[in-house]
C-alpha cells in the first residue's frame, strides 16, 4: 500500500457552470490513519467524498486513491463506502443486506456470511441478524450501513456522516470499531459534523470553508504553537491588577476562575503557582492545555466573512 493512501490535487467541481462548489482541493490523507473532513454546511465535504467515491463527475481532479487515478473502477474494490443518506430495502434482514452487498462486491459466499456474522457482533447487532431493516432505528440503520462498508475488507473505509442519529452509547461502539480498523491497518476517512466525536478519533483532519482546504494536519499543527497551561481556581481572583502571578503579564489571561499561561515551559508555570498559594488561593487543577477542534473549526471560518454554520 502507498504512503498516501489519498493525494489529491486541484480537485474543483462547478455546477450549472457557475456554483463553484469545490476551487481546488489540495489533501493528502496518510496510510493507517483516521482522517477527519470538517467544515461548515455548504464548503463542499459531500461533494469532495461523491467525487473520491465516483458518485458525482468532477470539473477537473488530480490525484490517486490507494495508488490509482481518482476514479479508477478496479481500485474501488478496496473501498468501503458508508453514504450519508443510506437506504437499504426495508423488506430484507440485516443478514441478507450484507450477504447481498458482500455478493456485489464479489466476496465468495462462504467469506461474506463469516463476515457478515463477525461484523454484525462487532458492530452490536447479533440479535437483530433475522429482522427486518422496516423495524430498525436510525441508529441500528447506521450500525448496518457501517458492517456494509466493511464486508469487502477494504483498505480505505469511507464513512460519510457514520454516527448521525446514534445515541452516545452508539457513537462510543463506532468509535471503538474504528480504532480497530487503524489497529488492523486500514485507513478511515470520515466526514462528520460531530466535532467532539473527530476530536477523540483522528489522527488528522482537513478544514474545508469556501470549497478549499483552509487548514490540514494533526491537532497539534493546527494549534499553531497555542499551547498554553491552565490553571482552574476553586474561586475567582480578586479584581484585576490587584495580585503579581510573577511572570510577564503579556503571559497571562484570566476568564472566571481559569488562568492562562501562554508557554509549554512548565518552568515558567513555577513562579505562577508560588504567587497563587502564597497568597492562599485554591488550585482545582493545573495542567497543558490547547485549542480544541471546537476552537480551530471556528477560527477557520470566521476568518471567512459571511460563512454560515
Amino acid at each position: 500500500m502507498p504512503d498516501l493512501t489519498i493525494d489529491i490535487h486541484d480537485v474543483a467541481k462547478t455546477y450549472r457552470g457557475k456554483i463553484e462548489a469545490l476551487r481546488g482541493i489540495e489533501m493528502q490523507v496518510h496510510a493507517g490513519e483516521v482522517f477527519g473532513l470538517l467544515g461548515p454546511n455548504g464548503a463542499g465535504k459531500s461533494t469532495l467524498v461523491k467525487i473520491l467515491m465516483t458518485v458525482i463527475r468532477p470539473t477537473r481532479c488530480a490525484g490517486t486513491v490507494l495508488g490509482s487515478r481518482v476514479g479508477h473502477k478496479p481500485t474501488l474494490a478496496r473501498v468501503g463506502y458508508l453514504p450519508e443518506h443510506h437506504k437499504f430495502p426495508e423488506y430484507l434482514t440485516g443478514g441478507q443486506v450484507l450477504d447481498f452487498y458482500g455478493a456485489m462486491a464479489d466476496v465468495p459466499r462462504a467469506d461474506r456470511r463469516r463476515r457478515a456474522d463477525e461484523l454484525l457482533e462487532t458492530v452490536g447487532m447479533t440479535k437483530w441478524k433475522k429482522k427486518k431493516v422496516g423495524s430498525y432505528s436510525k441508529g441500528m440503520r447506521q450500525r448496518l450501513g457501517i458492517a456494509q462498508a466493511l464486508i469487502n475488507d477494504p483498505d480505505l473505509v469511507v464513512l460519510d456522516e457514520p454516527t448521525d442519529g446514534v445515541d452516545p452509547m452508539g457513537r462510543r461502539d463506532i468509535r471503538d470499531v474504528v480504532k480497530l480498523l487503524r489497529d488492523q491497518g486500514k485507513t478511515v476517512f470520515i466526514n462528520s459534523h460531530l466535532l467532539s466525536e473527530l476530536e477523540l478519533v483522528c489522527d488528522r483532519v482537513a478544514i474545508l470553508v469556501k470549497g478549499l482546504v483552509r487548514q490540514q494536519g494533526t491537532l497539534d499543527e493546527l494549534a499553531g504553537g497555542d499551547e498554553r497551561y491552565e490553571i482552574r481556581l476553586s474561586a475567582p481572583l480578586p479584581p484585576t491588577g490587584t495580585i503579581d502571578l510573577g511572570v510577564d503579564s503579556g503571559l497571562i489571561s484570566i476568564d472566571g476562575r481559569t488562568i492562562r499561561v501562554s508557554t509549554t515551559d512548565i518552568e515558567r508555570v513555577q513562579p505562577v503557582i508560588a504567587a497563587l498559594v502564597s497568597r492562599g488561593i485554591a488550585i482545582h487543577s493545573m495542567g497543558p492545555a490547547r485549542p480544541s477542534l471546537e476552537d480551530l473549526f471556528m477560527a477557520a471560518v470566521e476568518s471567512d466573512p459571511g460563512v454560515g454554520a
